[in-house]
């Protein structure tokens, strides 16, 4: 029977720094495989090597990983940030200004015989504009 006393405070503080340990590796691991498929300057024979390096060595291989490309590793990371912002306020910017997707055949029809009925446009007109959009 395990008592309380049988698991000293110091034990408990190990067990816990080896449990963030193991978390913060396997982070850094999957950091440094995202980053390998980012990286465009490699080719597919140098990420297909760093990857089965990482896989089969993980520990060896995010090091090593680390040591050689962790400089640039940053500044991807930081530019693939700045491309998502970049993307995500074009959409904001389009959809603010309604300059999205262009109307539908039934919606310019729709418009174009609000026009006709008001008598803005005369018959002639309407039938060529209504071809137009047709076809």
């Amino acid at each position: 029977m395990n008592l309380a006393y049988d698991y000293p405070v110091l034990g408990a503080f190990w067990t816990a720094m080896w449990v963030f340990l193991w978390v913060v590796w396997i982070v850094l691991l999957f950091r440094v495989i995202a980053d390998i498929f980012r990286d465009d300057t490699l080719s597919g024979w140098a990420k297909a090597a760093w990857l089965v390096f990482v896989i089969i060595l993980p520990f060896l291989g995010v090091f090593v990983y680390v040591i050689a490309r962790g400089r640039s590793m940053g500044g991807r990371e930081a530019q693939h940030a700045r491309a998502q912002k970049h993307e995500f306020d074009s959409y904001i910017r389009e959809t603010a200004a309604g300059t999205g997707a262009p109307p539908s055949e039934a919606e310019q029809l729709a418009k174009l015989s609000e026009i006709h009925d008001k008598g803005d446009i005369t018959d002639e007109e309407f039938r060529r504009v209504k071809e137009k959009i047709l076809h």
